[in-house]
């Protein structure tokens, strides 16, 4: 696979690091949330809703600065954020189009160059400013006008995982009703720690392939990644699950086993099934899962900035029709109740 084939979809997510002025961490955040009543601040409306479960799906880090003089938070029709996060919904939301109605706002994102140079509070400080008070406003506005009640998944990917951890711990904890609909939320691509589910007793992790109303989480990298080098963990302990097996624990999950990935498959960089391709472990220690049957190298090329070995921009489509069929399967539990 070569790399012009891959360039398209790791756009959104390619982070070019440099230094940037903690300003954004001293400055009370008194703006207003995006007004959610206005189409434009939907990336995805379905116009009937027709499905009979919903998915609200966050997109990852899709924005970044042109020029260090920029503000650390974009606008909302910001176009290089408008452009990217289209790509990622196509490369990932899409996983979840045979289980529900997608919707997808835009939110203002946080410069993932200058937030992933934080230690974990800060960080957490800066996307519960901004991002997370659009994430929050938009959710509820879906709740209120579209949602009419139906279960629902939530799905969010880098900044738009730690985005959902956030919606989870306040909004969640604050609206038992709404908890009760939520099939499973997919907070991929940021660690979900121990700490963070003890501060959420509200919250379940998932121990299976079908248990509801649980959260599902995974990191993934390469074996040779040593500790505390994957800039996206910053050194925490992730709980996770696999996405091929449905294990906590540390038994292998074969490339042969997976269903399929998601990837380029042509120059013009269309994506499609490629079988066989990731195999899946968790390590414990690291609080990650790792993929050994990939190119490290090839993989690299791609998502160097974020170091070799790390597999953030894969994320998803690496395990993207597991992680079809998974949703599939928790919506079929969940409707059995």
């Amino acid at each position: 696979m070569s790399r012009f084939n891959l360039t398209s979809l790791f756009l959104v997510t390619s982070i070019s690091l440099s230094f940037y002025s903690c300003d954004t961490l001293n400055k009370k955040d008194e703006t207003p949330a995006t007004d959610y009543s206005k189409t434009e601040n939907w990336l995805s409306l379905p116009a009937n809703g027709s499905m009979n479960v919903d998915v609200f799906y966050v997109y990852p880090t899709a924005w970044y600065k042109a020029d260090p003089l920029e503000p650390d938070f974009c606008a909302i029709d910001n176009p290089i954020m408008l452009t990217g996060s289209q790509k990622a919904f196509n490369s990932q939301a899409t996983a979840f189009e045979t289980a529900g109605n997608i919707y997808a706002p835009y939110y203002r994102q946080a410069d993932a160059a200058f937030t992933l140079t934080l230690p974990p509070a800060e960080r957490w400080a800066v996307i519960d400013s901004i991002p997370a008070k659009d994430a929050i406003a938009a959710f509820d506005h879906y709740i209120k006008n579209y949602n009419n009640g139906k279960p629902f998944i939530l799905v969010g990917h880098s900044q738009g995982a730690q985005v959902l951890l956030i919606l989870l711990n306040k909004y969640m904890s604050e609206h038992a009703d709404v908890y009760a609909r939520m099939v499973c939320a997919y907070v991929i691509g940021y660690p979900v720690t121990a700490e963070f589910m003890n501060a959420s007793k509200h919250l379940k992790f998932a121990g299976g392939a079908d248990d509801t109303g649980v959260i599902v989480s995974y990191n993934t990298q390469s074996p040779s990644v040593a500790p505390g080098a994957n800039i996206v963990m910053s050194g925490e302990i992730g709980l996770v699950i696999n996405p091929i097996n449905w294990k906590r624990d540390e038994t292998p999950a074969s490339a042969e086993e997976s269903i399929g990935s998601n990837m380029p498959v042509d120059a013009q960089g269309n994506f499609g099934l490629i079988p066989n391709f990731a195999d899946a472990r968790i390590n414990l220690a690291k609080g990650v899962l790792e993929c050994t049957s990939v190119d490290e190298n090839a993989m690299s090329q791609i998502s160097g900035a974020m170091g070799p070995g790390v597999y953030h921009s894969f994320d998803i489509s690496f395990y993207y029709y597991n992680l079809r069929e998974n949703g599939e399967n928790r919506i079929n539990r969940f409707l059995e109740k």
